[in-house]
């Protein structure tokens, strides 16, 4: 069992739903990108999803476009994000991290010595956007072999023929997009997705996370009442890309955590 199965567990058992936060790694340096990833669980967040910049995120809005620039800019690398995690985890040894990014950065480490890496540095799953199932071989079925959990993503146009090939070898919980576009373009509506939602479920006993679109913790609340928890990525982002301090910026994450957990 992963810490991410250990908390959807515990989150179960208290009837309560789940909030996950996005962060890129390295920005808007390292050292208070450490300091924010120290502080999202004490903010409320439940799982912490760790963005690996990448020159070219074709899933991703402009706000978490920028976030990469300024991380590479900082020399951030796949190696200190690695470090960044083991850097969490001294002080945080249950709170689940999903490294979330594209499959390129990983490919030229080694895909044997990725998750080498990844799982002693205590990454406990993988969101990489741009492999479909046809490329399980590649990377979903050697992570889940090393205890990795490895998330797939649901979105609006996966059909009822699709599903079950991205279910297949899924673990962890599903990621449903809840728009069709890149991240924060649009605001998500619990109407649409909560039909969705429950689709989805009917074909797998994994939890649900809704994430893109949602800003508030008015909505975070919308959307965790249809799923099983709800990801807040763009919103923070541009908190840290206002340069507010540190402590406002986990403020701010607190208030989105407290709407999930309302749900």
């Amino acid at each position: 069992m992963t810490r991410i199965d250990a908390k959807f567990a515990d989150l179960k058992a208290t009837n309560k739903k789940a909030f996950v936060a996005y962060v890129m790694a390295g920005d808007p340096n390292y050292d208070t990108s450490l300091e924010i990833v120290k502080g999202l669980p004490g903010a409320g967040v439940d799982v912490i999803e760790l963005g690996l910049p990448f020159t070219d995120p074709m899933a991703d809005g402009p706000t978490i476009q920028l976030a990469g620039q300024r991380a590479l800019e900082g020399g951030m690398t796949l190696e200190r994000t690695l470090q960044l995690a083991r850097e969490f985890r001294e002080t945080d040894d249950t709170t689940p991290i999903v490294m979330m990014g594209y499959y390129n950065p990983i490919y030229s480490r080694g895909v044997d010595k990725f998750l080498v890496d990844a799982k002693e540095a205590g990454i406990d799953g993988l969101i990489v956007v741009d492999l479909p199932p046809e490329e399980d071989e590649e990377l979903c079925i050697p992570a889940q072999a090393a205890g990795l959990n490895f998330i797939r993503l649901a979105t609006p146009t996966t059909d009822d023929k699709r599903l079950p090939k991205v279910l297949q070898n899924t673990s962890g919980f599903v990621y449903y997009v809840s728009i069709t576009g890149i991240t924060g373009a649009a605001n998500a509506q619990a109407t649409n997705v909560g039909p969705e939602v429950a689709r989805i479920k009917s074909s797998t006993d994994l939890p649900v996370i809704v994430g893109f679109g949602i800003k508030t913790p008015e909505a975070s609340q919308e959307i965790a009442s249809v799923a099983d928890g709800a990801v807040v990525g763009s919103a923070i982002v541009g908190e840290i890309a206002s340069g507010k301090p540190v402590s406002e910026v986990l403020e701010f994450v607190k208030t989105l955590a407290d709407g999930a957990h309302r749900a």
